[in-house]
């Protein structure tokens, strides 16, 4: 019996992109905003870069063009609630830090806020210019200036996902609201 059944084209980027959902901040002019973003991938190794899509229309895309930065926290399991609201409103009109409580410090690169209560790591990043994307594609990239991990659940360049540190690990958007969360890790046998 074959269980393969045809997926929408709408929900098939889905199939493939269950990477962690992050938390965009900016600021630009004493302004700011955090927004949820399921989007991200690294593109470089040296020097880091990373793509993220942002929809042109949204505030923080307004904000990451002016200040030509940006900053990328991994929220854990413990923020599944926040990173949801974040991603579902404006910061247009409101600040969504003084609204939900979130505590930020500024990064220590470019001043952009980052969070540590809650995520797993966050990064700094400053905006590489894409002319031929920035009128046609809400795809953004960065070059990493900074970056910091919570010891617990990423050490030594690699992420360690155990019982001990449930509330820590990555959450990864599946549709609809619906998170799934990193556990477990399973080792392959050599080669």
């Amino acid at each position: 019996m074959n269980h393969f059944k045809p997926v929408a084209l709408e929900h098939a980027s889905r199939l493939v992109n269950h990477g962690p959902t992050v938390l965009v901040t900016s600021a630009h002019g004493g302004r700011r905003n955090v927004m949820a973003a399921a989007w991200s991938m690294p593109v470089e190794f040296t020097p880091p870069r990373i793509a993220l899509v942002i929809d042109k229309k949204t505030w923080t895309r307004e904000l990451v063009a002016a200040s030509g930065a940006f900053g990328i926290c991994l929220p854990g399991a413990a923020l599944v609630d926040l990173t949801y609201a974040v991603g579902s409103a404006s910061g247009r009109s409101v600040d969504k830090f003084a609204h939900h409580g979130i505590v930020a410090k500024p990064g220590p690169r470019l001043g952009m806020p980052v969070l540590e209560t809650g995520c797993a790591a966050w990064l700094e990043c400053r905006l590489l210019p894409e002319p031929h994307t920035e009128d046609a594609y809400d795809t953004c990239f960065g070059e990493v200036v900074a970056a910091a991990a919570d010891a617990r659940i990423f050490a030594g360049g690699h992420w360690r996902f155990g019982d001990d540190n449930t509330e820590l690990q990555t959450i990864h958007h599946i549709g609809a609201g619906n998170f799934v969360r990193a556990g477990g890790i399973l080792r392959a046998a050599p080669a």
